[in-house]
């Protein structure tokens, strides 16, 4: 199966770079092209990309804004990267605040673009947990405020949590917790639903807004 990948970015040059490596896969396809986050919900409809990488610093309609109108728009929205020039961004912060499921840098290595593409279009969520600590320190410190739902999770989704934070797959959590897989992954719909979290990048990010884990 073809994972359909839509490409937006203001520069052409961006664009026609990040086509060149992504065509060259043979289960990957670029089905189209918007140089404007205005263009991306007519490109979506017409395209059905399953996965769209999109700047997020754009002259007319940003990424941030771009997301939050598919994330809540659409009852499937595609999933969605970010791709920032900076690390250390804000932007990046409000996207992946929006729903976005991940985010790369513009100098990521083609390979590992390749890895994020699959690894988002399966379903999971790319999770830098260093990085995201320091946009969290940077943009989204709370002063301590908590939210309804941190009384709602019991101790051991509290440590799923945690661990999540940290970056660790399901695998992982299990063996540091001594269960099963499948037992973390029940967890982890819990953790989501009492969150209304889209997936695990939202949940660390809300995680780190209400003060239920500090970032420093």
């Amino acid at each position: 199966m073809t994972i359909k990948v839509l490409l937006v970015d203001d520069e052409r040059l961006i664009r026609a770079g990040l086509a060149a490596i992504i065509n060259a896969e043979p289960d990957l396809a670029v089905v189209g092209e918007a140089a404007d986050g205005a263009e991306v919900p007519d490109a979506v409809a017409r395209l059905h990309p399953d996965v769209v990488l999109m700047d997020v610093r754009m002259p007319r309609l940003d990424g941030i804004q771009a997301t939050r109108h598919l994330l809540s728009a659409l009852p499937e929205p595609p999933r969605i990267i970010v791709v920032t020039t900076f690390e250390n961004d804000e932007y990046v912060y409000e996207a992946l605040k929006a729903g976005a499921h991940g985010f790369l840098l513009k100098r990521t290595r083609p390979e590992e673009i390749m890895q994020a593409i699959r690894l988002v279009a399966g379903g999971d969520s790319l999770l830098f947990p260093a990085a995201i600590r320091a946009l969290a320190a940077e943009y989204g410190a709370s002063g301590g405020r908590g939210a309804p739902w941190h009384g709602r999770l019991t101790e051991r989704e509290a440590d799923v949590l945690r661990l999540m934070a940290k970056g660790h797959s399901n695998a992982e959590i299990a063996g540091e917790l001594f269960v099963s897989p499948q037992t973390v992954k029940t967890h982890v719909g819990n953790i989501l639903a009492k969150l209304q979290a889209r997936d695990r990048t939202q949940a660390v990010i809300l995680a780190y807004e209400t003060a239920f884990i500090t970032p420093a």
